[in-house]
């Protein structure tokens, strides 16, 4: 599983040295935590011991979503096996990694809904992979932290309870900013393969959680505003 002490970064693998000099990144560039770590460090509610189990699967869960938000091969992923990788939100059929990526990658297939269009405060059908991390970066100017709360079994299949958190200082499609901390809380497993490699991912949340923290702003139209402050270079994230 993935370690901490990376050189760059406490948290996350793979993220820089000589093993990533080839790897392409979404934005150009490996993303900068130093914001979100900040965030995670000052907010957590969970000081795991170094070396812990807890830890480590923190890390990987950190690491695997490093990965899957900004590197854009197949060959650059090393905490995941690309070729038996399977994800599902909520008790979905699982789908692969390219199945995965027609449904938006990053954010969008993490928040996917049977609910009808016109209910659907925020569409993953109508947002790319560019234009949702551009929504929430915005949002979430700080960050969008994660810390695993419990650890119920270790590898190869882990299953453990987290918690998302960010506060709200920049708007959400169409929404005023609150400044309010917006939390998330949920289960997931990973399943690793006998090198270690993630191959199944599945996720169980509300995201009505997430969404109605973000829709309690005053609406406004925020298709000059949002633009104005969102990262020119969107390396930001949770």
């Amino acid at each position: 599983m993935a370690s901490s002490g990376v050189k760059g970064d406490s948290y996350r693998c793979y993220l820089h040295g000589e093993g990533e000099k080839n790897t392409k990144w979404r934005y150009g560039a490996p993303p900068n935590y130093g914001a979100v770590n900040k965030l995670f460090e000052e907010g957590r509610t969970k000081i795991w011991p170094p070396g812990s189990l807890e830890e480590q699967v923190q890390n990987l869960v950190k690491t695997w979503e490093m990965e899957m938000f900004h590197k854009t091969r197949d060959e650059d992923f090393k905490a995941s096996d690309p070729k038996k990788y399977t994800f599902s939100l909520n008790g979905r059929k699982a789908v692969s990694l390219e199945e995965k990526r027609k449904l938006g990658g990053g954010y969008n297939s993490l928040l996917q809904t049977s609910l009808p269009d016109e209910f659907r405060c925020y569409n993953p059908a109508e947002e790319t992979v560019d234009s949702a991390h551009r929504a929430f970066t915005t949002a979430f100017p700080r960050g969008f932290a994660l810390e695993i709360l419990h650890v119920y079994s270790g590898p190869p299949l882990i299953v453990y309870k987290f918690r998302h958190w960010g506060y709200m200082d920049g708007p959400f499609k169409g929404h005023a900013p609150t400044g309010e901390k917006v939390e998330l809380f949920g289960m997931a497993n990973f399943e690793l393969d006998e090198h270690g490699k993630i191959v199944k991912v599945e996720f169980f949340f509300d995201r009505g959680e997430l969404l109605g923290g973000l829709l309690k702003g005053a609406s406004f139209d925020s298709s000059s505003k949002e633009a104005a402050l969102a990262c020119p270079f969107l390396r930001n994230t949770g």
